[in-house]
């Protein structure tokens, strides 16, 4: 009996270990909202802190499918793109869509739709 009570006990204080471990372990994800309309982003610039980020795309009334790139500033040929902060899949017209978690450090950044097209926009990361 004493052995059971032991084994129970042990694998409490292990469990709540672990639990404590994977709370302290997340992250503090943020998500960034943004707006596309036909040909451009609603929102010209952003800036945020250094840290996870997930981006939240609406595609409001574009009539079809639009996506999202960001990339260092002056890096924006598809090898420097930041692949997590693609969109999971494209997002349909009156829709919304999200990336992945991406983390971001201090730096300069451009954000655009090829799809949509847009200009790029800048994003600065303090």
């Amino acid at each position: 009996m004493k052995n059971i009570l032991t084994i129970l006990v042990v694998f409490v204080g292990f469990s709540m270990t672990t639990q404590a471990q994977n709370k302290m372990m997340k992250k503090d994800v943020k998500t960034v909202s943004l707006e596309q309309t036909k040909g451009e982003f609603t929102q010209k610039s952003i800036t945020l802190s250094e840290g996870t980020y997930v981006f939240e795309i609406s595609n409001t009334g574009v009539g079809h499918d639009v996506g999202f790139v960001l990339a260092p500033k002056g890096k924006t040929d598809a090898a420097n793109h930041i692949k997590n902060a693609y969109v999971t899949e494209v997002v349909k017209n009156d829709t919304k869509g999200h990336s992945k978690e991406v983390t971001l450090t201090k730096g300069t950044y451009v954000y655009f739709c090829p799809l949509n097209p847009t200009p790029q926009y800048t994003l600065v990361v303090e």
